[in-house]
């Protein structure tokens, strides 16, 4: 662990933001969750046969940099979306907060997650996996700078599309 000695940043804080970041998500709060990320905010989701690929080399299931997120957002929260109309409704676990390293105003953490997913008329699909963010710390709080979401799963076919922010 690359942990300063003079680090101001806890466990507990990093967890609140998280659990904080968790209840945007599954509330479809969009809008006040883009308010979280940094102006240079990165969301990835690698493939699960190649977590730890590279997103400049190896075929993504998400890659976004701040302005593909916004349109993210943009294209999810409109009724014509309809993957997501009526809204899938999220219940999201947080659990096993850690935190990996502090560089200077960085904070690298990980976290377990699972994300239970329910649409209407179709079975219950549960998302499970590894949160890996890294945080920007200032005086107002947390940032967002990148956001890595690595799926446990061996096979993406039976958990259906990702057409809401994991």
């Amino acid at each position: 662990m690359n942990v300063h000695a003079n680090a101001t940043v806890t466990r507990a804080e990093v967890e609140d933001f998280l659990y904080h970041e968790a209840a945007l998500l599954d509330e479809w709060r969009l809008k006040e969750w883009e308010g979280i990320l940094a102006d240079d905010a990165t969301y990835y989701v690698p493939p699960n046969d190649d977590l730890d690929g590279g997103h400049k080399d190896t075929l993504y299931i998400i890659s976004d940099d701040r302005e593909r997120i916004r349109q993210r957002v943009i294209r999810v929260l409109d009724p014509n979306c309809h993957a997501e109309f009526p809204r899938s409704r999220l219940c999201r676990l947080i659990t096993n907060v850690r935190i990996t390293g502090v560089e200077g105003d960085l904070v690298h953490a990980s976290s377990n997650f699972s994300c239970y997913r329910y649409r209407r008329y179709q079975r219950e699909f549960v998302y499970v996996g590894v949160y890996k963010h890294t945080l920007r710390k200032s005086a107002e709080g947390f940032k967002i700078k990148e956001r890595r979401v690595l799926l446990a799963a061996h096979e993406l076919g039976q958990l259906g599309s990702v057409s809401f922010i994991l």
